[in-house]
């Protein structure tokens, strides 16, 4: 499902997706499809691959907030009297990328070495590009957990936690390993703000 377009980065992992708002896009992304801890795919232009991402963070913008000033139309009816008027509110989600997919169809994690561009498409990742994503030789592979913990963001601790459960219940064989894992970053998490 197609969830939007990149707008800007951040760094060389951490992109801004602008999710496409009513009108863009038939039907408009559901908010499942952009929720914290989803993985997507940057497309690229060249189709030599695509770069995957992880949602982090979500920002609403909405210019009118604090404009308490009077108005000389409504905002309904402008929709009737300028339909070209333009909605500026806009839903944008970060991501940080975890990896890619070469032009062959293969799966490496870690920090990509190319960067997208602007306006390149984002989608979510179907349930089995996200299980072959994470498989390699047949086992679950995790390598860009550290690119993730070595991220200065309190949204990470969390992001990883929902990023192990979901990968539980994908890969129900890895259920025991997945949880030591999750108990011990939870266990980090309250441990680490003390100093």
């Amino acid at each position: 499902m197609q969830v939007g377009k990149i707008v800007k980065s951040n760094s060389h992992i951490d992109y801004v997706c602008q999710v496409y708002a009513p009108g863009e896009m038939t039907p408009a992304p559901a908010p499942d499809a952009y929720a914290f801890g989803s993985f997507v795919a940057i497309e690229s232009e060249a189709a030599t691959g695509a770069l995957i991402g992880v949602v982090y963070n979500t920002q609403l913008v909405n210019p009118d907030f604090g404009n308490l000033g009077p108005r000389l139309s409504s905002r309904a009816d402008l929709e009737v009297f300028s339909p070209d008027y333009l909605m500026e509110t806009a839903t944008l989600v970060g991501l940080l990328t975890v990896g890619w997919t070469d032009a062959a169809g293969g799966v490496h994690q870690g920090v990509p070495a190319l960067a997208t561009n602007v306006n390149a498409p984002v989608r979510r990742l179907r349930k089995d590009e996200l299980v072959a994503f994470h498989r390699r030789d047949g086992l679950l592979c995790l390598h860009y957990l550290p690119v993730l913990m070595a991220q200065d963001n309190p949204l990470v601790p969390p992001l990883l936690l929902a990023i192990i459960e979901r990968l539980g219940e994908l890969f129900p064989e890895e259920r025991s390993r997945l949880t030591v894992m999750r108990n011990n970053l939870a266990w980090r998490r309250t441990v680490t703000p003390m100093g």
